[in-house]
């Protein structure tokens, strides 16, 4: 089924109207999404995602038209079929979300909600903004362990300094990055719960002006450790050893090394977001981290490695890396363990450095490679730091800086990831 842009949608509703209707009519788009204009209704209609869910067909609304526009339709449709992967039915989903907020009005005044109450309703309000669906899981971890053996069973509206101390005090000095994240989550789930209505007063969880005052900067307690990152000197003997590695896994750490790209970014590469013809990776801003779409420029050698893969895509739809087993993405760990048994491979014990280390001696870890291409970059490059820090997919934190840097500075961008290719496949003997 043809993509529809908005200005044909216009067109096609514009000639609907011209016409006499007697039944509905279907104006479809790509993925299940169709517009439904029922009979007499002109420039508008109701947004429909047909799906299939345990073999069964379901049609979901998602709103009018056009309230709702083809761009905003189109994001729904993305997480639809992202909870659909996860195994979630989003009609069912959705039902539940209402459910849960219609017994939350029902409840009588006097009820008091526990902070683990607060805790599973902050999680789910910004269960939607978030790009990975292990960040809720991650939440709830460091709550489950640090926060509610103290005050989970406590009503969110008496949880004062008092009892924040009483979590944070243990662990800020032993684990202080850790104990940052938990008291950013506490002071997230007060700032919620004061939105509900179901506390009152100054949030005992803020930083500034408070805590800072009772407990020092966690980076003062203690240097935060950076993914161990291969030296960039090492990367053309360590892509010759990675070569010879079989393995969807080894595939999309090969490609995101020549990307720069985070591997939960290649992990969720889909063949619709690739043009070969004009070497552009273009990356969903669901995806990101930072909720901006960012535009990959693909070396030669990046080209190569998809053109490889390509026969095996049966739609656009389809996973670029997917698992062996299933349909599903890659997990991180699959990534991982390619450089695991790379370094086992090279004789790596207990009681022996690893091959593939960084300066400290630390086993490498993919992530780590991202800054193997900002050391490489910053040595050798004349691109500049902006130019590297738009290929890494960085924000700018200065807002009047980011205000006036509209470019994302592709093709700057494609001359330094072709000479990183260069430099990373250079033939070298393992």
């Amino acid at each position: 089924m043809a993509k529809l842009t908005a200005l044909a949608l216009k067109a096609k509703l514009v000639t609907i109207g011209k016409e006499v209707q007697t039944s509905p009519i279907r104006i479809g788009d790509e993925r299940g999404l169709h517009l439904l204009v029922k009979a007499n209704q002109v420039g508008a209609g109701s947004w429909v995602l047909r799906y299939t869910f345990a073999g069964k067909r379901k049609d979901m609304g998602l709103g009018a038209y056009p309230g709702v526009s083809l761009a905003e339709a189109r994001e729904t449709v993305e997480k639809a079929h992202q909870q659909i992967r996860r195994g979630e039915d989003p009609m069912a989903h959705r039902q539940a979300s209402k459910q849960a907020l219609i017994e939350a009005a029902r409840q009588p005044a006097e009820k008091l909600i526990t902070f683990r109450d607060a805790c599973l309703a902050t999680v789910e309000a910004k269960r939607g903004g978030w790009s990975n669906p292990k960040h809720a899981a991650q939440w709830m971890a460091t709550l489950e362990q640090h926060a509610f053996p103290v005050i989970g069973g406590r009503p969110v509206a008496e949880i004062d300094l008092a009892a924040v101390l009483q979590v944070l005090h243990p662990i800020w000095p032993k684990i202080p990055e850790t104990a940052s994240r938990l008291r950013q989550r506490i002071e997230a789930t007060l700032d919620l719960a004061r939105v509900r209505g179901w506390r009152e007063g100054d949030n005992p969880a803020r930083w500034r002006g408070l805590l800072s005052e009772e407990l020092p900067p966690p980076r003062r307690v203690q240097r935060v450790a950076h993914r161990p990152a291969l030296p960039w000197q090492e990367m053309p003997h360590f892509w010759a050893a990675l070569c010879t590695v079989d393995g969807m896994g080894a595939k999309a750490l090969r490609f995101s090394i020549l990307t720069a790209a985070r591997t939960g970014e290649v992990r969720g590469m889909r063949w619709r977001e690739v043009d070969l013809a004009a070497g552009v990776w273009s990356v969903p801003a669901l995806r990101m981290k930072a909720r901006r779409l960012h535009r990959v420029p693909l070396s030669d050698a990046a080209c190569r490695l998809l053109h490889e893969l390509q026969p095996f895509a049966r739609s656009g739809d389809d996973l670029v890396f997917p698992s062996a087993r299933s349909a599903s993405p890659l997990s991180d760990m699959t990534i991982s363990a390619v450089i695991r048994r790379m370094n086992e491979d090279a004789g790596t014990s207990a009681a022996s450095l690893p091959r593939w280390r960084d300066h400290e001696g630390r086993a490498i870890v993919p992530h780590g490679l991202r800054s193997t291409f900002r050391d490489w970059a910053g040595e050798t490059r004349e691109e500049g730091r902006e130019v590297v820090e738009r290929a890494l997919a960085h924000t700018i934190k200065d807002k009047v800086e980011a205000a006036y840097a509209r470019s994302d500075l592709l093709e700057k961008r494609r001359a330094l990831m072709q000479a990183w290719a260069f430099w990373c496949t250079d033939a070298v003997t393992p």
